[in-house]
């Protein structure tokens, strides 16, 4: 503090207190709600068991015994159970989450990245080149993302790599829809045209001026894209157009367990209740965080 002389009397000023910052005030809008927190924990949980299944897993998830099929939940040495072919459930539940949220949050990363790109530059040149850009990705867009993923894995082949590549295909059209709506917005306004009349360049104005204010919106966006990529690429493998056994991932263990309904349905359900509560997680962090993103709400 510094006191300035005025005769014998001294006036105390106080310094100036620093504004929290946009992100700061995110986490903290972020840490009241209480359900978007517990996802996030569930979220975080069920990453840190796919990086540790190797130390968390308590048998071989590809290990079979015909004398233990189909053991209830329960069982001694076997907590959830034993599939068709008598692999311990809880490992092979361990160790899907792996490749289940490889082929959730892989995809759309890539959509992100490649739509961001699409949408921002269509957002921000307008004209022709947004027209052109916008009605092919519209071609895409028009198709239901279950009926596509299928047509492209069908006809791309089925494999991880295939799979990998439709879901990206996929998503890459309704990132890059409000990649450019949010650019549109953006580019008329005070600033980007006082930046435009200081003549800056184009890509100078997208990096700095643009950038920072569109790509909040598109990435809460994709994030509750990630459930969506979890669930058809089960679906995927459900079909046998995704993973081939005997890795363990979550669609293609219910696709295998789906004989198994009738004799042991709990545990048949167990790989549905695991994509179940990871997608739900997903969505509800995803929309927790968009409630913290949005400064008006």
């Amino acid at each position: 503090m510094s006191a300035i002389a005025q005769g014998k009397a001294a006036v105390i000023v106080p310094p100036l207190a620093k504004s929290p910052g946009y992100w700061s005030g995110v986490w903290r809008r972020f840490k009241t709600d209480k359900v978007a927190v517990c996802a996030g924990l569930v979220v975080l949980a069920i990453i840190l068991m796919a990086i540790f299944a190797d130390y968390i897993a308590p048998a071989d998830p590809t290990r079979s015994s015909m004398l233990r099929r189909l053991r209830p939940i329960g069982t001694p040495g076997y907590p959830l159970g034993a599939d068709e072919l008598g692999r311990d459930m809880l490992s092979r539940l361990i160790h899907g989450a792996r490749l289940s949220l490889f082929m959730g949050v892989v995809p759309v990363f890539i959509a992100f990245i490649i739509g961001s790109v699409i949408g921002v530059a269509a957002g921000f040149f307008g004209g022709k080149f947004n027209t052109i850009t916008m009605r092919t990705v519209d071609v895409f867009y028009a198709f239901p993302s279950v009926l596509l993923a299928i047509a492209l894995s069908g006809a791309l082949g089925a494999g991880i790599t295939n799979s990998l590549l439709s879901l990206t295909i996929v998503f890459i059209p309704p990132i890059a829809r409000i990649a450019e709506s949010v650019t549109t917005q953006v580019r008329s306004m005070d600033y980007v045209e006082a930046a435009r009349a200081s003549g800056a360049n184009a890509i100078t104005i997208i990096r700095v001026h643009v950038l920072g204010n569109v790509l909040g919106p598109i990435f809460v966006y994709a994030t509750s894209l990630i459930s969506v990529s979890m669930i058809l690429a089960s679906g995927l493998s459900f079909l046998g157009l995704g993973t081939k056994p005997p890795t363990p991932e979550w669609g293609l263990m219910l696709n295998t367990l789906r004989t198994a309904i009738y004799v042991q349905p709990w545990v048949a359900a167990l790989p549905g209740a695991a994509i179940f509560i990871t997608s739900i997680s997903f969505n509800l962090l995803s929309d927790g965080l968009r409630s913290a993103m949005d400064v008006k709400g």
